[in-house]
């Protein structure tokens, strides 16, 4: 099978390969965030908050088209590069129809009980009206949301990643640009800003169902074939990146309740202001894992120790560079991100802006920790992945969530996401290190 993953990545050959996903991710972040500014600015910081109380049920729907995703492409790819290819074949495709069910069962759950569930998420009072509609019409689309984040994965396995972000930047133009017609002029509120990220995923997912069906060589659709033990491999494979997204879910919970607690609905819009920004920052080494994954599973496949320690060098040294420069970046442009959501002199912006300079810090090693879970699962090993996921995005955080803001009030609700990031550095590195022996990547 003819694919772009067989040759010789140097450094900028990587960067140049993995720059779709990269830019793809970006695009994918700011689906909510353009939401969340059209929201904030033209229906309310109510409205903002709203937003972030039903994110955990969009979270779960998220991480089980990420689970498919990363586990699934990583044993395409590896079967690619053993030159598997009808096997490949039947798996990828069996994983899109499982994709597509799985959807559509979160779909019909979340409709038959959205009010419910807005109320046990702290939707009350107000907010409830923000709440409801925004995640009735979310959760209508349940097949396609994960159907565009498998076919992100799956683009790059076929070695297609611009397609994969040329689908990707027009969704997120049609997401913006329809969230300022519906919002402003057609004033649907919450109700056009769930509309227009609706559209942004139709795109991907419609034009993916299309390109694999009509293509006739590389990955494809082909009749899919029942193999459990690809599906549960792939389920485990890809536990660490569902793992990242539950526990999104229930931090994002946490964060909610804790800010309610502590300053009422100001409190929840300002943290919703941050955690944008943390989305943004962190979608560079998202998307850059996205991208050099199946390279690292298609010469894990194939047994080629040499390519394998030239990539993680390469991607070593870009992460290490990076993290410093977005830092940097980041700190300069902090007034201006929580301006676009808040204006300056109120209470949000102010709480907003001095949360974000205690928060910013976490982009030292977030990006090696992103790339390290990546690369467990790149190598097919789940549990190690999944350990690295749930240390960084649910055991280091919820342990600072609890304990922090007892210690140091608002400021610990700040630091939880810098501290757990630091620890979870820890044991990448150690997980390097072990992993270097195993594999014969370093």
């Amino acid at each position: 099978m003819e694919n772009r993953l067989d040759r010789e990545f140097r450094f900028f050959s990587l960067l140049r390969f993995a720059l779709p996903s990269v830019v793809m991710m970006i695009f994918t972040s700011l689906y909510s965030i353009v939401d969340g500014m059209f929201v904030s600015r033209f229906v309310g910081e109510d409205a903002l908050a709203a937003l972030n109380i039903v994110f955990p049920v969009m979270s779960l729907t998220m991480a089980a088209g990420v689970m498919l995703a990363t586990g699934g492409s990583a044993i395409v790819a590896r079967r690619m590069g053993s030159g598997e290819e009808q096997s490949a074949l039947e798996g990828f495709s069996l994983l899109t129809a499982v994709g597509a069910a799985v959807g559509a069962v979160f779909s019909v759950l979340g409709l038959a009980a959205v009010e419910p569930i807005c109320r046990l998420l702290g939707g009350e009072g107000a907010l409830m009206a923000y709440c409801v509609p925004y995640l009735r019409i979310i959760m209508l689309f349940g097949p396609m949301s994960i159907l565009q984040l498998m076919f992100q994965s799956f683009f790059v396995t076929a070695g297609r990643p611009g397609l994969g972000l040329g689908l990707t930047v027009a969704a997120g133009v049609a997401n913006m640009v329809l969230d300022y017609v519906f919002i402003v002029p057609v004033g649907m509120g919450v109700a056009g800003a769930a509309l227009a990220t609706v559209v942004g995923y139709c795109i991907p997912a419609v034009a993916g169902l299309a390109f694999f069906a009509l293509r006739r060589q590389g990955l494809r659709f082909t009749r899919p074939k029942w193999d459990g033990r690809m599906l549960a491999g792939a389920c485990f494979n890809g536990s660490s990146e569902m793992v990242s997204n539950l526990s999104s879910a229930v931090v994002t919970l946490l964060f909610n309740l804790t800010m309610l607690e502590l300053l009422g609905p100001p409190g929840v819009s300002a943290i919703t202001i941050v955690l944008y920004a943390q989305f943004l920052l962190t979608a560079l080494y998202i998307g850059f894992s996205i991208g050099v994954a199946p390279v690292f599973s298609f010469n894990y496949g194939a047994d080629n120790r040499k390519r394998l320690r030239s990539l993680f060098r390469s991607c070593l040294i870009f992460i290490a560079g990076s993290s410093v420069v977005l830092l940097l970046v980041a700190l300069f442009i902090a007034d201006g991100v929580v301006t676009v959501f808040s204006p300056r002199g109120s209470e949000v912006y102010d709480l907003a802006v001095h949360g974000f300079r205690l928060f910013a810090p976490m982009i030292l090693f977030t990006g090696l920790n992103i790339f390290a879970s990546a690369l467990f699962t790149a190598l097919s090993n789940g549990p190690v992945s999944a350990l690295l996921s749930f240390l960084r995005t649910f055991g280091f955080l919820t342990a600072g969530l609890l304990l922090l803001p007892r210690l140091l009030g608002v400021d610990g609700v700040w630091l939880a996401v810098p501290v757990a990031e630091l620890l979870s550095f820890g044991v990448s590195l150690w997980c390097f290190r072990w992993g270097g022996k195993r594999y014969g990547y370093a």
